[in-house]
């Protein structure tokens, strides 16, 4: 009989909400978060626990919509809206991360050169070509899970054990969690909600919660994993930032890349201080290559009518083709080329703002969701959320493409 109380079961049962966290948390995140701290020291610590919040709701509307719905998301969107809405969505998901890809896969190549000094493009060869294989595992499902959950323990302790070392202080978190907006800072905080509140990762939630139940329907009994997963994602965030105030602020060490702050530890701390911190970056990066792609090649496949899990050929083939994009412009360039940087924003103004709707949509359709429909609470939550992204998308519109 299977022990249901047993450690791996209660990790299975987090699987999907620490996917989505470890999917979230990548190279470009870990960017911005730096920067944040580096250049305002802790004082907007309070605006990861406001998007933390908004993303634990829709995160949670995506694992009751996976949980519950007749369908996948995408598929009880075509009947709800159309074969187009589907398409739209399932095609400009495809694209944006296939453009974000290659910085991700950057960040694999910087994380393993920097600390073994050697060339980063054959790290970037042979981890794209790992995450490709993994796809041909029976169950990749199962073997995603298992690796999510390893490089998130990998993070937490790298940052975790980084954190210790830089003793920041602790009247100066306090003070960070009260509201105020420095000088110059809104740029950066419309930059961390965005890529926090992740309103594609909270609809992917829905597709790691429909397959974790099909493989393992004894360990459905109702509960979501989002929130521990995304609390999670807080606690990795915070600790970056807290990193960041506590050595780059007093020294007024700019950021540019995800490794600024590990070459900034080195001559305080030591190699293994850096060290700790590529390791932590390595596992951010590694975690959004292959999730990232997921993501990707997941919804692609479905909306186009390939499939709608990861156990079908045509959508391992979407997702191996995401990889491959990202590998290829990586070498090719060094970097995201502007032009792919653009492309992407482009779409996300137009589409997470949309994406949020049809998801907020289906989870209050009590013909769709039963018993399980948004309370008048997370309904309430759920529009203060979409608003939000939705200002935050005519702001970028507005300094993309008027200003």
């Amino acid at each position: 009989m299977t022990d249901k109380h047993s450690i791996g079961n209660w990790l299975s049962r987090l699987g999907p909400g620490i996917i989505t966290a470890a999917l979230v948390f990548g190279p470009s995140k870990m960017t911005i978060t730096s920067r944040l701290g580096a250049e305002y020291g802790y004082a907007l610590t309070w605006i990861i626990v406001v998007a933390i919040f908004f993303m634990i709701s829709y995160a949670n509307m995506g694992a009751r919509v996976g949980a519950n719905a007749p369908g996948t998301f995408l598929s009880v969107l075509r009947k709800k809206w159309g074969n187009a809405a589907a398409i739209a969505i399932g095609f400009g998901i495809f694209l944006v991360t296939a453009s974000f890809q290659a910085g991700n896969a950057i960040g694999v190549g910087i994380s393993l050169s920097e600390s073994t000094h050697t060339k980063p493009n054959g790290w970037i060869l042979l981890f794209t070509g790992a995450s490709i294989a993994l796809l041909f595992f029976r169950s990749f499902y199962a073997v995603l899970e298992k690796l999510m959950i390893a490089l998130v323990g990998l993070m937490l302790f790298a940052f975790a054990s980084t954190l210790l070392m830089t003793k920041p202080s602790l009247s100066g978190i306090a003070s960070g969690l009260v509201p105020t907006v420095p000088q110059g800072s809104t740029g950066l905080i419309i930059a961390f909600i965005a890529s926090c509140f992740s309103i594609v990762g909270a609809v992917y939630q829905s597709y790691l919660e429909r397959e974790r139940r099909r493989l393992k329907p004894h360990l459905s009994n109702g509960n979501s994993s989002a929130t521990t997963g995304i609390l999670i994602l807080g606690i990795m965030s915070a600790v970056v930032l807290i990193c960041a105030a506590a050595v780059l602020h007093p020294q007024q060490i700019q950021v540019t890349n995800a490794a600024g702050m590990a070459k900034a530890l080195e001559p305080l701390y030591g190699e293994y201080a850096s060290g700790l911190f590529y390791l932590g970056l390595f596992g951010a990066s590694f975690s959004s290559l292959v999730g990232n792609a997921t993501v990707g090649g997941s919804l692609m496949g479905d909306a186009l009518g390939w499939g709608d899990g990861f156990r079908d050929t045509k959508v391992k083939f979407l997702i191996a083709t995401v990889m491959i994009i990202g590998a290829t412009v990586a070498v090719l360039f060094g970097k995201l080329p502007l032009e792919m940087i653009i492309l992407a924003q482009s779409i996300t103004i137009f589409l997470v703002p949309f994406i949020g709707f049809a998801l907020l949509s289906i989870a209050n359709d009590k013909t769709i969701m039963g018993s399980k429909v948004n309370t008048r609470y997370q309904s309430l939550v759920g529009y203060l959320g979409w608003l939000l992204i939705t200002v935050l998308a005519v702001f970028n519109f507005y300094e993309l493409f008027i200003k």
